[in-house]
C-alpha cells in the first residue's frame, strides 16, 4: 500500500483516514459564505476542504452557455449565467487559501480546464482533485498530473476499465496517486454504491491511496468505507440543506459532519489489530463469568479423579474446564469436599 502527502499530513496506510469537506459550489459565489463554510468544516474535524474552479467560457460551447437553465435552484437564465454566477475570482481564491492557512485546514479544487488548474498551481494547492466527470478527459487529467503534485481521481460515471486508462495516464508522469470509488447521483442509492469496489481497488491498483467520495444521505456508507479501508473520505459539506443550490440537499451539515469525523475516528481506533488477544479490561469480566472445574462430591486423598466427580461452575479462578482431558485420571493429594473449586496444587500432576 502506498502513502502520499497531502498538505502537511501522510495518508494511507497506517495512518488516519484523511477527511475532506467538499465546499463545492456552495458558497453561492459568496466569498464570506466561503468562509464560513471553511470554519465550519475546520471546527467540525474536517483535514481539508475543496472548491471547484472553471473558466466557464472555457469548458462549455457557445449552445452550452446559452441553454436554459431556469429553475429554483438556478443562479442564472442560462446555463453559462448560472455557472459565472458560482465563480470565485482569483482574488477570492487567494484569500481562502490565507483563511484555510489559518484554520489550520488544507484548501484544494477541482480544476475543470487546464487555465484553472494552471491558476491553483500558481496558487500553491499542495495536491489536486480531478472530478469524475473528468476522469475521462484525458488531455485535462495530463496537464494535470504533469504538475508534479499529488493528484486524488474520483470515479463516478465510470467502469472499471475506465479507471484502469485513466490510471495508467496518469501514473505515466506522476507516481502519488489516489483513487476515490464515488456514484455521481444526488443523493446516491444505496444500492448503486458498491462499496466493494474499494476492495476491488485496493487489489488493482496496489501503489495508489484508495478512498471513498460519498454523495448518499446521511454518514453510515461513508464510516463503512473506512472499515472496508478507504483512507481517504470526501463528502458534499453545507451550511444548510434547504439554501438554494443543486448540491445542498446531498450534503451534510456542520453537525452531521462533525458526527461522521467522531465515528470514523472511533472505527479507526476499534479496527485494532488483527491478532485476537484477551484484552486486559477483559480480565476481571472473566473472572466473574467464566467457569472453572468443580468438586461434585466429596474427594478423599489419593482418589484418581473421574468425569462424575467434576463439574463446572463460576467464578473462573481455578482450572479451566477446556483442560478437563488433563484432570481425569490425575491423584488428589488434599481432601476436597463437594462444590469447591480445584487447584492445580490439589492435584499430583
Amino acid at each position: 500500500m502506498s502513502t502520499i502527502n497531502l498538505g502537511n499530513k501522510t495518508v494511507g496506510k497506517n495512518h488516519p483516514t484523511y477527511i475532506i469537506a467538499e465546499i463545492g459550489i456552495n458558497h453561492q459565489g459568496d466569498v464570506e459564505i466561503a468562509k464560513k463554510l471553511i470554519s465550519k468544516a475546520a471546527e467540525a474535524g474536517a483535514d481539508a476542504v475543496k472548491f471547484q474552479k472553471r473558466s466557464v467560457n472555457r469548458i462549455l460551447t457557445e449552445e452550452g452557455l446559452k441553454m436554459p437553465y431556469d429553475n429554483p435552484n438556478s443562479f442564472g437564465k442560462t446555463y453559462g449565467e448560472h455557472k459565472v454566477a458560482l465563480e470565485l475570482s482569483e482574488s477570492d481564491y487567494a484569500e481562502l487559501l490565507a483563511y484555510a492557512t489559518a484554520e489550520n485546514v488544507s484548501l484544494l479544487a477541482s480544476g475543470w480546464d487546464e487555465e484553472s488548474v494552471d491558476f491553483l498551481d500558481d496558487l500553491g494547492v499542495s495536491f489536486f482533485k480531478k472530478a469524475s466527470a473528468d476522469l475521462t478527459n484525458f488531455p485535462l487529467l495530463e496537464h494535470t498530473a504533469k504538475k508534479n503534485k499529488p493528484i486524488i481521481l474520483s470515479t463516478g460515471m465510470s467502469d472499471l476499465d475506465t479507471v484502469k486508462k485513466a490510471y495508467d495516464l496518469v501514473s505515466e508522469f506522476n507516481d502519488q496517486i489516489a483513487i476515490l470509488q464515488c456514484t455521481s447521483s444526488y443523493p446516491s442509492k444505496y444500492e448503486e454504491i458498491h462499496l466493494n469496489v474499494i476492495s476491488t481497488y485496493k487489489e488493482l491498483f496496489p501503489k495508489a491511496v484508495i478512498g471513498y467520495s460519498g454523495h448518499e444521505l446521511g454518514i453510515s456508507v461513508s464510516t463503512a468505507a473506512v472499515a472496508l479501508g478507504a483512507h481517504i473520505v470526501e463528502r458534499h459539506f453545507t451550511l444548510d440543506r434547504t439554501m438554494k443550490g443543486g448540491d445542498h440537499a446531498a450534503s451534510l451539515e456542520p453537525s452531521g459532519f462533525q458526527k461522521m469525523v467522531r465515528d470514523i475516528r472511533n472505527i479507526e481506533k476499534a479496527m485494532g489489530s488483527n491478532e485476537k488477544t484477551v484484552q486486559e479490561s477483559e480480565i476481571k469480566v472473566f473472572t466473574k463469568l467464566a467457569k472453572s472445574l468443580v468438586t461434585a462430591q466429596d474427594i478423599n486423598p489419593g482418589t484418581i479423579i473421574t468425569r462424575e466427580m467434576l463439574t463446572t461452575k463460576g467464578p473462573g479462578t481455578g482450572i479451566s474446564p477446556m483442560d478437563l482431558d488433563k484432570v481425569l485420571g490425575k491423584k488428589v493429594t488434599v481432601q476436597l469436599n463437594k462444590d469447591v473449586i480445584i487447584k492445580e496444587t490439589d492435584i499430583e500432576w
